[in-house]
């Protein structure tokens, strides 16, 4: 099933008299259930396609229809609606609130939600990242690593259509990162559709297909990891 289909996909950002485009064309569709990376150099265009796609900024040209709605007919509080019960983000920089559990951590979302969920929600969001024995723990007293499980769980608490991730691994070791992926490429082998943002071409390879960009178009679009080959170069550039 089609979650997000885009085309000729342009945007330009306008400070006064100067126009800067940065996207110039994209066509694009992900699928149910797939673990997407789209990667590029910097000035490719890549956080401004993710940020599009996640309904926090807005296209200038083209067309986007996520779940078959055009995204430009909805109104503010429709997308903001969206954002929260369909869409879940893992950031570079975790994002949590400081001095306070994990467990408030990952309900925040629930206080914005429609969806009836509560405590076994939050529960059951911990323990896929394996964070039980933290639960009551201050987010302050943990590791890189364990912040960035917890925000896993916040991203995924509301049950949303896609997760998000924007460099997830960036502020972590090598080590951690792996680790960190693993619960991503878990919660995709569980039917989660996850489209991630990277520069890192060992985080790249756990996703199932790689979108590259470069000067704002899309130069190749692979599937990977034994589906099928990767394009030449693809990750070498």
């Amino acid at each position: 099933m089609s979650l997000i289909n885009i085309k000729n996909l342009k945007k330009t950002y306008v400070t006064g008299d100067i126009k800067t485009p940065v996207l110039h064309g994209i066509d694009l569709v992900i699928n149910k259930g797939e673990f997407v990376a789209i990667m590029g150099p910097s000035g490719s265009g890549k956080s401004t396609c993710m940020h599009i796609l996640s309904f926090l900024d807005n296209l200038t040209e083209g067309e986007y229809k996520f779940e078959d709605k055009d995204v430009s007919t909805l109104t503010s509080d429709d997308l903001a609606k969206m954002r929260n019960e369909k869409i879940g983000f893992v950031f570079q920089a975790f994002n949590l609130l400081p001095r306070t559990s994990v467990y408030n951590n990952v309900a925040l979302p629930l206080l914005y939600s429609h969806k009836k969920l509560g405590d076994e929600a939050i529960r059951k969001a911990i323990k896929d990242v394996g964070l039980e024995h933290r639960i009551h723990n201050i987010s302050n007293q943990l590791s890189g690593g364990e912040k960035q499980r917890v925000a896993i769980a916040r991203a995924i608490v509301n049950d949303p259509d896609i997760l998000f991730a924007d460099e997830p691994t960036g502020n972590l070791d090598s080590k951690t990162g792996t680790e960190i992926m693993k619960i991503l490429q878990d919660l995709n082998d569980a039917g989660r559709t996850i489209i991630m943002v990277t520069h890192e071409k060992d985080t790249a390879r756990h996703a199932k297909r790689i979108v590259m960009l470069r000067d704002g178009l899309i130069e190749s679009d692979s599937v990977v990891n034994g589906r099928r080959r990767v394009e030449e170069g693809a990750l070498s550039k």
